[in-house]
């Protein structure tokens, strides 16, 4: 069986960003950036070709693989941001109408621009993501 496909890489996070051709997709992802690390206190790597990741943690597959994933992350998009927040979202799934335009899937929160939701929502949800993760995995 294939493992995960995502790892963390050496490539440089501001680079990344920097590159991204949408420039209001860009300028929230510098935004994003500026906001994961403070509320995490953890420096950005990223994760793949595409994805800006913060931490990470081990857990065990199905199949009784070990695995490691980024804790926390974002990812600038061609079609919306893509915000990784599936533990901050099952921690506080009543903040989720208060955010604004937005979707979900089972583990991710995707937002067309920062100017579409309530930035001080999204920090909360952020930081339940935060809380979630450092209580589950330590």
């Amino acid at each position: 069986m294939v493992g995960l496909k995502t790892r963390a890489t050496n490539s440089n996070v501001e680079a990344f960003i920097d590159a991204v051709a949408h420039p209001v997709r860009k300028a929230d992802a510098f935004v994003l950036l500026d906001l994961y690390k403070q509320i995490t206190g953890l420096k950005p790597v990223m994760w793949g070709p595409s994805i800006v990741g913060f931490g990470e943690y081990s857990y065990i597959t199905k199949v009784g693989k070990e695995e490691t994933f980024l804790r926390h992350g974002f990812s600038p998009r061609k079609q919306n941001l893509s915000l990784y927040l599936k533990a901050g979202m099952e921690l506080a799934p009543d903040l989720l109408p208060a955010l604004g335009k937005h979707k979900t899937s089972k583990a991710c929160l995707y937002i067309n621009k920062l100017a579409d939701i309530q930035i001080d929502v999204l920090t909360v949800l952020i930081a339940k993501d935060v809380e979630a993760m450092e209580k589950k995995y330590g």
